[in-house]
């Protein structure tokens, strides 16, 4: 089963069981991908949609920070089962110890020596963590390594 059959019938599977909250979180994201399909004009593959609903997770993510400044918690609470739903459609997400590893990795790859050395290292880790980590924090550790 595709992930885009997977969404549409967890969404059908909400619906039916009368958890609106998830049906409407679904939903969302089907429209997100319906929306790159008809801009695109063409059907997307499951690691196209992966990075639509990574795409997804993080505005809710930065969402919460926003929600936060503004002593907003429902909204903060919101958000979090928000991502709770869209984070079953994503790849295992990797522990900060296995985001470090793939970097070690790179680095060494690359024989980077310094941050001026981060593109590089970035454009080995980023194919390797797309859709399992948030490309924040790679990059967060990407220069705590490098410096």
């Amino acid at each position: 089963m595709s992930l885009k059959e997977r969404l549409q019938e967890d969404w059908k599977n909400a619906l039916k069981s009368g958890d609106k909250f998830k049906a409407n979180t679904i939903s969302m994201a089907k429209a997100a991908v319906l929306l790159v399909e008809k801009t695109d004009g063409k059907k997307l593959d499951d690691e196209k949609i992966i990075d639509i609903i990574a795409k997804e997770v993080k505005e809710r993510r930065e969402s919460i920070l926003e929600f936060e400044k503004g002593k907003r918690q429902d909204l903060v609470e919101k958000a979090k089962s928000e991502i709770d739903i869209l984070l079953e459609y994503l790849p295992q997400q990797l522990s900060k110890e296995e985001i470090s590893e793939i970097i070690r990795n790179a680095v060494n790859e690359v024989g980077a020596e310094s941050i001026k050395d981060m593109k590089k290292v970035m454009a080995i880790v980023m194919p390797k963590t797309r859709g399992r980590a948030d490309g924040k924090l790679v990059s967060q550790i990407v220069k705590e390594h490098l410096n």
